[in-house]
């Protein structure tokens, strides 16, 4: 092979090199830009729901506040209804799942349903993720596909989380009343109460969830001793 081709084949393999990392680029930034338009539909419909309602709020609304065309819209959301099941997942689901941890080693269950629930006011009650819950308990009777599907990846596997922990305490002789196993919406109880309270009635009475959670907790599994 004469030394011209060898380097000619040379220049081809770096020019096609070249050309490929170049393509990679292009469709490295191309995902890119379609991962901030869909997060920009995603704020931007989390913004109309919360200001107007599941049932009012329009694509072509999302659309506007969003800053694209209404069918960039239909090219990561099939509907409205698809829109708002991903603020589900990505502002709730993932709290959810940190029910499912164990407790750490040498850790009481007290602790960390403590920790969890403080979690929870501070990240979804006192947040507006918690006026997705709420939209949820206004509009899921007229709207039952998104009530079912809020069922299934929030209630149904916070409830087992829950009933998990429990029976975990009550082996272990921190809560004595077993019957509280078939019964996980008491635990939780008080921090729906904090969600539907600080949007209904905080102006009137302000709330203390903090310590509303701690006599809740006392209740439940009795009052800590002076340490």
């Amino acid at each position: 092979m004469s030394k011209s081709l060898k380097t000619a084949r040379r220049g081809g393999d770096v020019a096609s090199a070249v050309a490929d990392g170049a393509g990679t680029g292009a469709v490295s930034r191309r995902a890119d830009r379609a991962a901030e338009r869909r997060a920009a539909i995603v704020q931007a419909a989390m913004d109309e729901f919360i200001a107007r309602g599941f049932a009012a709020t329009r694509l072509d609304d999302i659309a506007k506040r969003a800053g694209v065309a209404k069918g960039t819209i239909y090219l990561h959301f099939k509907d409205k209804e698809s829109m708002f099941e991903e603020l589900i997942r990505t502002a709730i689901v993932p709290f959810v799942g940190r029910l499912a941890v164990p407790p750490p080693l040498g850790g009481s269950v007290r602790d960390m349903v403590e920790s969890l629930a403080r979690m929870f006011l501070q990240e979804i009650a006192g947040t507006r993720r918690a006026d997705l819950v709420r939209l949820i308990i206004a509009e899921g009777p007229r709207f039952p596909a998104i009530a079912d599907f809020y069922y299934r990846e929030v209630v149904s596997r916070g409830l087992a989380a829950m009933r998990a922990l429990i029976q975990l305490a009550v082996t272990r002789g921190e809560i004595r009343e077993p019957k509280l196993v078939q019964h996980p919406q008491l635990m939780i109880a008080p921090m729906m109460v904090a969600v539907i309270w600080k949007s209904l009635f905080e102006r009137h009475a302000p709330l203390d969830a903090e310590a509303m959670l701690q006599t809740h907790l006392d209740l439940i599994f009795g009052a800590r001793r002076p340490t």
